[in-house]
């Protein structure tokens, strides 16, 4: 994977000490990502985002964080000329890396090498949000597990695919649920507990109950903001775990 930076435009300072869009290139692909700085960062937290793409959204939690001490990395796993205006869109986007698991590690390592670049961390924590969710249990999952210290998961597909599987050396896992996601079930959830009890590994799983799918998206019809706040009160207790420097 070839990766270098070719340009950084709209950098302005807001209320992160820096912020703005970072545009890099991956094997001759454009891609677009969202550095927010810390005035002192505690560590660097990596947003891996929806089947949207990289969006406002992203922004505005990366500055989230800025806000809270640490630096943050909103990364791109389409690219600047994948279409997300429509589900047909995203569903094709999305599958696309579903179906091609090597691709979606090394657009996630690309991703990681731009961040790491920006903000100068040792230390990173992973999280996203619906498939970012999914994406990022792949990277726990994979030979990249020992980059983070700790994985997150909002709403995301908690699902592992055929031929994968946990062995427990894996940091440890956040995962932030609503009860009455009807995309991702507690079913899924269950599944999922079951198998990291299984092998050892050291998670947590919070239910939040009446709260949908995509329970965080601020502005939608899905949004709730008691399941929103609890989540990201976990998150931000996590963090302080997971950076205790």
């Amino acid at each position: 994977m070839h990766l270098k930076t070719v340009l950084a435009t709209s950098m302005l300072f807001a209320t992160p000490a820096l912020a703005g869009d970072v545009a890099y290139e991956v094997d001759g692909e454009q891609f677009t990502g969202y550095f927010a700085e810390a005035s002192d960062p505690k560590g660097l937290v990596l947003i891996v985002h929806d089947w949207d793409g990289m969006t406002d959204y992203e922004r505005k939690r990366a500055d989230m964080l800025a806000e809270m001490g640490y630096n943050a990395f909103a990364l791109d796993m389409f690219g600047n000329d994948t279409p997300t205006e429509t589900v047909d869109h995203r569903r094709a986007a999305t599958g696309a890396l579903y179906q091609d698991r090597e691709r979606m590690r090394a657009l996630l390592q690309a991703g990681i090498a731009q961040a790491t670049e920006q903000s100068g961390d040792g230390q990173m924590v992973v999280m996203g949000y619906c498939f970012g969710g999914a994406v990022t249990l792949e990277m726990a999952r994979s030979d990249m597990a020992g980059q983070a210290n700790g994985y997150a998961t909002f709403h995301g597909g908690l699902s592992t695919p055929e031929g994968q599987s946990w062995d427990g050396d894996e940091p440890p896992l956040l995962v932030l649920h609503g009860g009455a996601d009807t995309s991702i079930t507690m079913e899924d959830v269950a599944s999922l507990a079951n198998e990291l009890e299984a092998a050892g590994n050291t998670y947590s799983i919070e239910v939040y109950s009446k709260a949908p799918h995509a329970f965080t998206v601020f502005g939608s019809n899905r949004y709730q903001e008691r399941a929103d706040t609890a989540s990201w009160d976990a998150f931000s207790d996590f963090l302080a775990e997971r950076f205790p420097g």
